[in-house]
């Protein structure tokens, strides 16, 4: 019965680590980065022209300390380009991705809550 016990130790420490004094920290993989990148800013959004293959999928990040809500032109109807409505309302520190963009053709987009600073207004070409 002892040995039994022992037994039972000896295997719980083994598979417990051993008793190791280095602790590991797994490894997080990080998500590769999306070339097709536009980036708000307090001076505007970069690049204000991108051009993308169609299939493509653009990522905004607001890096301003205020929210953005991106959509296609025209406003304030936002048909023109129904895969960047997509990306809506983004908060300070948040990003967020089209749909995809399929058809072959030059989208604008524009700050819905400011839908006249020139700034703030970009286009996406799919080629």
């Amino acid at each position: 019965m002892a040995r039994r016990v022992l037994l039972i130790c000896c295997l719980a420490a083994a598979g417990c680590g051993g008793g190791s004094s280095s602790p590991t920290t797994p490894s997080t993989p990080s998500a590769p980065a999306n070339p097709n990148t536009i980036t708000i800013t307090a001076s505007g959004v970069s690049p204000k022209q991108l051009t993308v293959a169609p299939g493509s999928r653009v990522l905004f990040v607001n890096n301003d300390t205020r929210a953005h809500e991106m959509a296609s032109d025209p406003h304030p109807d936002h048909q023109d380009c129904p895969p960047i409505n997509s990306v809506g309302l983004l908060n300070p520190t948040q990003s967020r991705e089209t749909t995809n963009l399929i058809d072959v053709r030059t989208c604008g987009f524009h700050d819905h809550q400011n839908p006249d600073n020139t700034s703030l207004k970009g286009q996406i070409t799919v080629r």
